[in-house]
């Protein structure tokens, strides 16, 4: 671990911030360039101390979930997360894992957003990072481990999944998922997550292993969809779908679809966060 050149590191691309670019106010008595510590601190979900720590070489060496955290928080590109990896005393992810990580230009797009529900997902549907709009439309959807982090696998094995959708949706929303899972088994054919997220689903869900059976195939690029908020009831979103080059991270973006839809994501940005049931 160089800690030195962590810290130095570390400074710099804070100071380099601006707070409009993570979606934060500049505020009338800002004296410190860029991004304040506790400004990190926040957007990484770690103490201030600990911060602060890196930043004067102080500290422990930091965990790959710390510095991902991190690199989300700094926006940093793929060669400066490489780059921090390597100070940090870490293997920088592989391919596979790097893809699990958002990538800088998305997360600056979900910052450009901003009251526009937003998120950025894998191909197979983990959700990376959300903008703050779409946390008060959903919740944390970033929070889930294991296979329980794919919107797919939930959707079928946990019915909570279900509920913020409407009832008479729930069989296209499952040919949906069935069919755009399908689509990316083919193009990651052997690829050990994929293999695993298939194998349990059929093993655990009925439906899906009948659908799976019928082989259907189809992106998901467009779609129109009502979201049942607990705080405002449904709010009907046209979703549009954008695509990294490779396939391999998508940008997610839901605007309402009429003028009610319009006033209840307005009600909620008024209303602020609660704790969310798993959806």
């Amino acid at each position: 671990m160089q800690r030195e050149q962590l810290a130095d590191f570390l400074r710099r691309r804070r100071e380099a911030i601006h707070p409009a670019d993570v979606g934060l106010a500049d505020g009338p008595r800002r004296r410190t360039a860029g991004l304040r510590r506790e400004e990190v601190a926040m957007l990484a979900g770690m103490s201030v101390d600990y911060v602060v720590r890196l930043e004067q070489a102080r500290s422990s060496q930091p965990s790959t979930q710390l510095l991902a955290a991190l690199a989300r928080a700094l926006r940093l590109t793929d060669d400066e997360r490489t780059h921090l990896f390597h100070l940090a005393g870490h293997r920088p992810p592989p391919a596979e894992g790097v893809a699990r990580l958002a990538r800088a230009g998305l997360l600056r797009m979900l910052d450009l957003l901003a009251d526009t529900p937003a998120l950025v997902m894998s191909d197979l549907g983990e959700i990376l990072a959300q903008n703050r709009a779409a946390l008060l439309l959903s919740g944390d959807l970033t929070r889930f481990t294991g296979l329980r982090r794919y919107t797919v696998y939930r959707w079928f094995t946990d019915p909570e999944a279900r509920a913020v959708h409407l009832e008479d949706d729930a069989d296209r929303q499952s040919r949906q998922h069935v069919a755009d899972l399908r689509a990316v088994a083919g193009r990651r054919a052997g690829d050990a997550d994929v293999t695993e997220l298939v194998e349990r689903l059929r093993s655990e869900s009925e439906d899906f292993r009948a659908l799976w059976e019928e082989h259907a195939v189809a992106v998901r690029r467009a779609d129109r969809k009502t979201l049942v908020n607990p705080r405002v009831g449904p709010i009907t979103l046209d979703c549009e779908t954008l695509v990294t080059p490779d396939l391999g991270q998508q940008l997610l973006v839901l605007t309402p679809a009429n003028a009610d839809a319009r006033e209840r994501l307005e009600l909620l940005r008024v209303l602020g966060t609660e704790t969310f049931t798993d959806a």
